[in-house]
């Protein structure tokens, strides 16, 4: 009997996933793991999940609860720095970057806190109370700069206010947020110390969301990052521009 060299193949030119319905109609149904890959989001928009909502989510946002009744009392406030830091775990390991995290877009619903996806692909994002420094500075911008952010809504969330202050003016904000230290408030505790991490100025010495997710859990924080020894290139560019207006001024000062 000749060896049959069709198996594996086509049938009579028919492609092989165009097989006859199954009896009763019913169409079979895809292997589970095939399934699993075809749904996976594509990297840097991962779907909503238990902690990521879609911008059209309906619900009160943090700001407008702290704005109308003001700071979260201490049991509420863990857990919505829990649930949000969760939330940019889940982005992060999925390769995506948040870049506007701040307290309009964290929902405060009956089922717990939940991080709004609000991003635009083609915009830069953030609220300039909320932005970290290498945003400010246009700086390549990655999961550190949403820990900065969560830092700063968590300060938001505890004491009515974020940590550089806000005002009219974003240029002054903004300045504040490059130069000046956070004011952290009323925040005490563990949460207080976290926080200050992840508000430093250097993005290489905040924890990342995963670090942060474990420090809630297990009621302390994580072990601190050895100090980088690398000056970000936004501060070697301030001291640049610091240095030329001095040596500007003693110029001028010798000429007049």
């Amino acid at each position: 009997m000749p060896h049959d060299t069709s198996r594996g193949r086509t049938n009579a030119g028919r492609p092989r996933d165009a097989r006859p319905a199954r009896p009763g109609g019913a169409a079979r149904a895809p292997h589970p793991g095939r399934a699993g890959k075809a749904a996976r989001p594509a990297q840097g928009r991962p779907a909503s999940g238990a902690h990521v909502v879609g911008r059209g989510a309906k619900g009160p946002r943090l700001q407008q609860v702290v704005d109308d009744r003001g700071p979260l009392p201490p049991p509420q406030l863990r857990k919505v720095a829990t649930r949000t830091a969760a939330a940019l775990a889940a982005l992060h390991r999925a390769g995506a970057v948040h870049r506007d995290l701040r307290p309009g877009n964290v929902l405060l619903g009956p089922d717990g806190a939940k991080v709004v996806d609000a991003r635009d692909p083609d915009a830069p994002g953030g609220s300039p109370a909320y932005l970290a420094p290498e945003q400010i500075e246009d700086e390549p911008v990655g999961p550190p700069a949403d820990v900065f952010a969560w830092g700063a809504t968590m300060v938001f969330a505890a004491t009515g206010r974020p940590p550089f202050g806000a005002g009219p003016s974003s240029a002054a904000v903004m300045r504040r947020v490059t130069t000046r230290p956070p004011d952290l408030g009323g925040l005490d505790g563990p949460l207080r110390d976290l926080v200050a991490r992840c508000l430093d100025k250097n993005p290489a010495a905040r924890p990342t969301a995963a670090q942060l997710v474990r420090a809630l859990r297990e009621g302390h924080g994580p072990a601190p990052k050895p100090r980088p020894t690398r000056i970000p290139r936004y501060r070697w560019r301030m001291m640049v521009a610091l240095a030329a207006v001095v040596v500007s001024g003693f110029a001028l000062g010798m000429l007049f």
